[in-house]
């Protein structure tokens, strides 16, 4: 297979979609607790960000049921311990689909960061559901899977 790495592209001014795999454990107060994940996906953001790309995250944590959305398994606390170890603004998306997440797109500039709401918000992301999989392909010209951990999973934001 003749797959290209970050290095053979030019993202400059593009939207790259990016799987990472945040699903990090929080602490009591609903922070991070364990940040090992996302400090190892920050030489492939910062590459991006350094590239003048706009940089859309996309993830899972935990196992959430079906319209369950609690702040357990919000992506918001791993956005927010990003923006503290990455030289790069990083926003957040209320959902990963939908409005909400097309006006964040669409409001990125080159060499920010956008984290989207947990994929597993939605029971076709562990399906691998073809509509659901193409929202989330809609946000980036580019896609980037930085999550080996998850890379084996027949999810919609994998494959």
């Amino acid at each position: 297979m003749n797959k290209k790495t970050i290095r053979d592209i030019n993202p400059a001014g593009k939207r790259v979609l990016m799987r990472v795999d945040f699903n990090v454990p929080f602490d009591d107060e609903g922070g991070v607790s364990d940040d090992t994940r996302i400090r190892a996906a920050i030489p492939t953001i910062q590459h991006l960000v350094d590239a003048g790309a706009k940089v859309i995250l996309t993830s899972h944590r935990g196992r959430p049921e079906p319209g369950e959305r609690l702040r357990k398994t919000s992506l918001q606390p791993a956005a927010e311990r990003l923006n503290e170890l990455i030289d790069a603004n990083v926003k957040f998306a209320e959902d990963c689909i939908g409005a909400p997440a097309e006006e964040a797109v669409a409001a990125l500039q080159d060499g920010e960061v956008l984290m989207l709401e947990n994929v597993r918000y939605y029971p076709e992301e562990k399906k691998n559901g073809e509509e659901f999989a193409e929202k989330l392909a809609a946000h980036g010209e580019i896609f980037v899977n930085d999550a080996f951990g998850t890379a084996h999973r027949e999810h919609a934001s994998n494959v």
